[in-house]
């Protein structure tokens, strides 16, 4: 028998890999991970930018494998904001020892599989060379931080921020003229933060996105008890869901309410805040029609917010359904453009010709800045795994076989990378969800079925490519027949260029997503071959 070093090795210390690495350690694998970050938390290790939060509540935001960890943490806000979910993924880490088996400041470059013996190498930026029967991506999918290539950028002489990627130390924007490029739920959720500090903000949007108000506050101790008392049922509710969350679908179309009805029920969701307002009708992403009675709703709100009519007609998007971009949930987004210290310059009207070094050029216009942040987005989903060097069989590349779009069976193999496993990867709901109820379910699966090819003497799994194929065929099936395809969002990699346009979550719902894995696993995994 071959020797190696580990039976799994986990890229990724953030709600995926710590889970994973939890799981496959109580069923008595050796299991190591590597970070790049010098501690736990993933995505919110990074995002520290000014006013950085979850559009999921808290206390769904959070696993559900352990009870006592359930009722032990107690949040303080309805939407946790970065700092607070970073101490939560702290205290998972102190609570299950998890540091021991995490290799921090540590970005593996590479990982190429061996036939001959059927094990992963993985060597890593600190010089280590590893091997493992099995590799379990927990990259995340919005871990790949990108600025677009704007001629003349290492030319500005003031600071420069990527929201993604914030000072630690945090920055102070007081009596400063600040740049913002970018109208993504990051931007959305920065621009009212910095304003409040900075001494002028001029925004740079390319496309105005719709966005819906979280109504935050602290979380009320009877209410957190209350929710909490009754964990076990909202938790399974929210496993059968689509979108993994309680949005209390009304399960009714546009079409069979009254017009006064139907108002109403907006109003309702306007004022309870949140994502949930998507889930008004069950056609809103389905139909245009139906889909341009919430949108116009959403534009309305904008008029009645935005005090200047022709900044408000600017924040207001007309050329894609509500929904087709995650839609984003803010705190005082649209009032901010009311303060005497923020402006909007159009970028479809000015485009950006050059940063220069006292600011940007922009249809024809310099503009002075101290400071600009880019909250330009990310190469979402297979962007974090294409920047590793990863090989399957024959020495093929993963970004290689990815370059005319991501292809996997379920989202959590592709075939041609034996032992590789993705969680949440392009082709599961994953981004279209909430995170931690497919994270908890993408690692369950897979460390069932480790138990099961250890039991059973396999050493070698791969997905079939006709399986793959079929779940392609599916995924895109089904997310044609929704309006989600119509607007250019970083869902088909629009906001990369070059970057092929497929649509990557899979839209059939956690739900049905949930039942489809389980008939696999029942099924002894069909659709993988297994060799002993």
């Amino acid at each position: 028998m071959t020797d190696y070093d580990f039976d799994a090795c986990v890229i990724g210390a953030g709600f995926a890999g710590m889970y994973m690495l939890k799981r496959l350690r109580d069923a008595g694998f050796t299991t190591h991970v590597f970070e790049t970050a010098d501690d736990v938390g993933g995505t919110w290790y990074w995002n520290r930018y000014p006013g950085a939060r979850c559009d999921v509540e808290s206390l769904y935001y959070c696993y559900s494998f352990d009870e006592e960890l359930q009722q032990e943490w107690e949040w303080s806000e309805r939407y946790p904001a970065q700092q607070e979910i970073l101490r939560y993924c702290q205290h998972v880490a102190d609570r299950y020892d998890l540091r021991a088996d995490i290799s921090f400041s540590t970005t593996v470059e590479s990982a190429i599989y061996s036939d001959d013996t059927r094990l992963w190498t993985l060597r890593t930026t600190t010089g280590r060379e590893v091997t493992a029967r099995y590799l379990i991506s927990a990259v995340g999918c919005l871990s790949a931080a990108r600025v677009p290539d704007f001629p003349g950028l290492d030319a500005f002489r003031g600071e420069t921020y990527h929201t993604g990627q914030w000072p630690h130390e945090g920055v102070d924007f007081s009596g400063k003229r600040v740049a913002v490029v970018g109208t993504g739920s990051s931007g959305i959720q920065a621009i009212p933060a910095i304003a409040r500090y900075a001494e002028d903000v001029t925004v740079f949007q390319r496309t105005p996105n719709y966005s819906v108000p979280a109504r935050n506050r602290p979380l009320d101790p009877a209410e957190q008890a209350k929710v909490k008392a009754d964990y076990p049922r909202l938790r399974a509710e929210a496993r059968m869901t689509p979108a993994g969350t309680l949005a209390e679908p009304t399960g009714k179309s546009v079409f069979e309410v009254p017009e006064d009805e139907r108002r109403a029920e907006l109003d309702r969701r306007w004022e309870n805040g949140g994502a949930a307002f998507l889930a008004a009708f069950a056609d809103t992403m389905l139909n245009v029609e139906a889909n341009e009675f919430s949108a116009d709703y959403v534009r309305g709100k904008i008029r009645e917010i935005v005090r200047d009519p022709d900044t408000a007609e600017k924040l207001t998007p007309r050329d894609y359904p509500l929904g087709a971009k995650r839609i984003c949930v803010d705190t005082d987004y649209y009032a901010t453009y009311n303060r005497p210290n923020v402006h909007l310059v159009d970028l479809r009207a000015n485009p950006i010709e050059t940063i220069t070094p006292t600011g940007i050029r922009a249809g024809g216009t310099d503009h002075e800045f101290d400071a600009i942040v880019f909250a330009t987005g990310y190469d979402a989903m297979t962007g974090p795994l294409n920047r590793i060097d990863i090989r399957g069989t024959n020495g093929q590349r993963l970004r290689d076989k990815w370059s005319a779009g991501p292809r996997t069976y379920l989202g959590v193999a592709t075939a041609g990378f034996p032992n590789l496993f993705i969680i949440t990867g392009p082709g599961s709901p994953s981004v279209l969800s909430n995170m931690i109820v497919s994270i908890e379910q993408h690692v369950e699966w897979v460390a069932d079925y480790l138990e099961y090819l250890r039991d059973k003497g396999f050493t070698r799994v791969e997905a079939a490519l006709d399986a793959e194929d079929q779940w392609v065929d599916h995924v895109n099936e089904v997310a044609s027949a929704t309006l989600y395809p119509k607007a250019a969002s970083w869902y088909l990699g629009a906001n990369v260029p070059g970057k092929p346009r497929v649509f990557m979550p899979y839209l059939g719902g956690v739900d049905v997503y949930r039942g489809i894995c389980d008939d696999v696993a029942g099924s002894d995994y069909k659709g993988f071959l297994l060799q002993d």
